[in-house]
């Protein structure tokens, strides 16, 4: 006796959602390997250049847990691209400043991660792009904009 499997009515979005996303990290990884950074360095310079945010807003931001964003900024101290220093508005509080080496690296970087991105929708014919961003950003604002509350944490994919 065959054994027969549910009969699919829909794409399989998640799959198709999870699969693009990883080999689209995966290049994004390559590509900043080759200035010396990861996707969460880049993350927490171009969100810290702009404002005083402390290590947590870019936590935050970034979508990291606390000992990994230590890590991040810590690596980023290592290669004289950021530095902790106190707030000007909350002396409690640190924030992560770029140094100027740091805001070089941000703009080479940020180029790097347009060109990544500008290369996965070049290989989309042009009336497609556009629908597809379009329909990403409405996703992502509207009805998958926050994870359903579960009992049982679905992880992440790691980045």
């Amino acid at each position: 006796m065959t054994a027969m499997g549910p009969t699919r009515t829909t794409p399989d979005l998640s799959f198709l959602l999870d699969h693009t996303s990883h080999v689209l990290r995966t290049r994004m990884a390559a590509a900043l390997a080759e200035i010396g950074l990861t996707a969460r360095m880049h993350c927490v310079l171009v969100h810290a250049l702009p404002e005083e945010r402390t290590q947590i807003q870019l936590a935050e931001i970034g979508d990291m847990d606390k000992t990994t964003m230590v890590v991040t900024v810590d690596a980023l101290e290592q290669a004289g691209l950021a530095v902790r220093r106190p707030s000007s508005t909350d002396r409690r509080a640190r924030i992560i400043a770029v140094t100027e080496e740091g805001a070089r690296v941000a703009e080479r970087s940020q180029e790097i991660v347009d060109r990544v991105h500008a290369e996965a929708l070049a290989s989309l014919p042009d009336d497609e792009r556009e629908v597809l961003v379009r329909a990403l950003e409405s996703l992502a604002a509207d009805h998958l904009a926050t994870p359903a509350q579960n009992p049982r944490p679905v992880r992440r994919a790691r980045q």
